[in-house]
């Protein structure tokens, strides 16, 4: 049974439910579900889906997840930076609003949840710490400014595109002489009361004497009262007959069972969106899965969380939606209002299936303005300018490709984007890696320590160069260190000795030994002996399987102290300033 809770963590926090698990995670599930109603409807517009697709897409995989998911709270479905990759995605091989399009969504979330399925199967969770954080976080940053900007048309009522920031801006300025009045008075007054009820309506209920519980569930009840407030509004006044975009017929009932289109040419050409939106999504959730973990020393599985997220988007594919992901804003929601298993997931999937069967033709007279707003608030969330500041005052190569990763996305689209991003993140950890820290050290006066002699007065010998590599030695950056060494012997000297400290280094690999077995031999040449000093065991074990060590002109000892007391001819002048 242990090693089945493995592959399905149902059956392990499913044996400890009890009656006052139950009442936190179905408290946890009307508030989020109370959330997610508008939110679905909205995300499936910038996906450029028909409404229902939303709520079609926080069932099923809601469901599935809660089944193989680790994750206590993350609450999984439709999110906005995958909206817009999907609209991007899709909207390259298929026209909006036709039953291709829909089928090209189906298919794009059936191959993501392939490729996460194939991911965990392999244990592969770990290729997502190639991605660089502050990256990803300059990716999402752009992106919400292009999903707010996307949405100014509805709010405007115009009908203005483009795929990038420029493009946009453009085609609102040249639609401006199209503004509909009804449609703006409707979109900025549902965008200036949500972002009220965003700060101030909890604050004010509190005052006013409700309970906690209370206060929070009718803060999260902010969208759905502009919805049902715009939706009344819009029906008494017949502002559809104005102008004003609605939603118009959403059908009403369970689900369907759909099929994604598996025509070669089409998975050929969704099989890269498919990769990259497989990627973002997973880092966005694991993300968040694991902040909320740590807060109750909880541990997230990232595999078994691949495994997770790729049942959902399978279950999206044949359920008529599109792909999902973990989101920030519901699974914090999830979490504060007490959830405490996935089991809050399935409640949460119930009560949207309850909202299709009876709901949907309530919303016929939805503005699509009042759905824009709900995402305009949503996604300004997520974008955090701050990181250009804190990564230029911290690492200016960092800043230097989060900047690019923003300035791509906002100039180039979402796919160029993501991609430079991905790219962007190995580029910047082989830039590191190819030029390892490697520190010239002298002893401490009066200790056995060794420490960088430009950051201590040390002590150092005429003859000895000691040079402590803080890195693992790869293919990568094994040359680095080989001139390093060559360059500091060939200044000159009586250098006779040269010592690597090897105590920070956990590998070596095939090339690294090669380039040590050709820098001994140099060093040979040059009447210099090659010592190595504090070499970790499993690094030592590779080495003995080699010829290296039998070639090695010097020794191999255990601690830098005993290789200086052995090689170390003490300098005329003492102990060295530090510089």
């Amino acid at each position: 049974m242990t090693k089945l809770a493995r592959f399905l963590p149902i059956l392990d926090w499913g044996r400890r439910y009890d009656r006052t698990t139950f009442s936190n995670d179905a408290v946890a599930a009307v508030i989020v579900t109370i959330m997610l109603v508008p939110q679905s409807l909205a995300y499936a517009l910038l996906a450029g889906l028909p409404p229902e697709a939303g709520i079609y897409a926080s069932i099923a995989p809601i469901v599935l997840y809660a089944i193989f998911g680790t994750s206590q709270a993350l609450a999984v479905g439709p999110v906005a930076v995958v909206s817009l990759m999907t609209a991007t995605a899709v909207g390259q091989v298929a026209e909006q609003g036709t039953a291709g399009y829909a089928a090209a969504a189906l298919t794009l979330a059936f191959l993501s949840g392939a490729f996460l399925l194939a991911l965990g199967a392999l244990r592969l969770g770990w290729l997502a710490n190639f991605l660089s954080h502050p990256v990803i976080a300059g990716f999402i940053t752009a992106s919400g400014v292009l999903i707010a900007t996307s949405q100014l048309k509805h709010i405007l009522g115009v009908q203005a595109g483009g795929h990038n920031l420029i493009e946009m801006v453009g085609s609102l300025i040249a639609h401006l002489g199209q503004v509909n009045a009804p449609t703006l008075v409707i979109g900025a007054g549902a965008t200036a009361f949500l972002f009220w009820v965003r700060k101030g309506l909890k604050p004010l209920l509190l005052r006013a004497g409700l309970p906690p519980l209370a206060a929070d569930i009718l803060s999260k009840a902010g969208p759905v009262a502009a919805v049902a407030v715009t939706t009344a509004i819009t029906a008494l006044l017949d502002l559809g007959a104005a102008g004003v975009a609605i939603v118009g017929q959403v059908p009403q009932g369970l689900p369907p069972l759909t099929m994604p289109d598996f025509a070669p040419d089409l998975v050929a050409q969704l099989a890269l969106p498919a990769v990259l939106i497989s990627i973002i999504g997973f880092v966005e959730s694991i993300s968040v899965a694991q902040t909320l973990a740590a807060k109750r020393r909880q541990r997230i599985d990232p595999d078994q969380e691949l495994i997770g997220l790729g049942a959902a988007n399978l279950g999206a594919a044949f359920t008529g939606g599109y792909p999902v992901t973990g989101g920030f804003a519901r699974s914090v929601v999830n979490f504060d209002a007490g959830a405490q298993t996935p089991a809050a997931g399935a409640f949460t999937a119930g009560g949207l299936l309850m909202a299709s069967l009876f709901l949907t033709p309530l919303i016929h007279d939805l503005p699509k303005a009042t759905l824009a707003a709900t995402i305009i608030v949503a996604v300004l969330g997520l974008v955090d300018l701050s990181i250009l500041r804190r990564t230029w005052r911290y690492s200016r190569a960092d800043f230097a490709a989060v900047a690019a990763t923003i300035a791509l996305t906002l100039l180039a689209g979402v796919e160029t984007g993501v991609a430079s991003g991905v790219a962007l993140s190995v580029a910047l950890h082989l830039y590191k890696t190819a030029r390892p820290h490697v520190a010239e050290v002298g002893l401490v006066p009066g200790t056995q320590h060794f420490r960088n002699v430009r950051r201590h007065k040390v002590e150092t010998a005429p003859n000895l160069l000691t040079l402590r590599v803080d890195e693992s030695l790869y293919f990568v950056n094994a040359r680095f260190l080989e001139d390093m060494v060559l360059s500091r012997v060939g200044e000159g000297g009586a250098v006779s000795d040269v010592v690597l400290m090897m105590s920070a280094v956990n590998e070596i690999d095939f090339s690294a030994l090669e380039t040590l077995e050709e820098l001994n031999r140099r060093l040979r040449d040059m009447g210099v002996r090659l010592h190595l000093s504090e070499v970790k065991g499993p690094v030592m074990d590779r080495l003995r399987r080699s010829h290296f060590l039998d070639e090695l002109t010097g020794k191999v000892f255990l601690s830098q102290w005993d290789a200086w007391r052995e090689l170390a001819r003490p300098a005329q002048g003492g102990a060295r300033a530090a510089r």
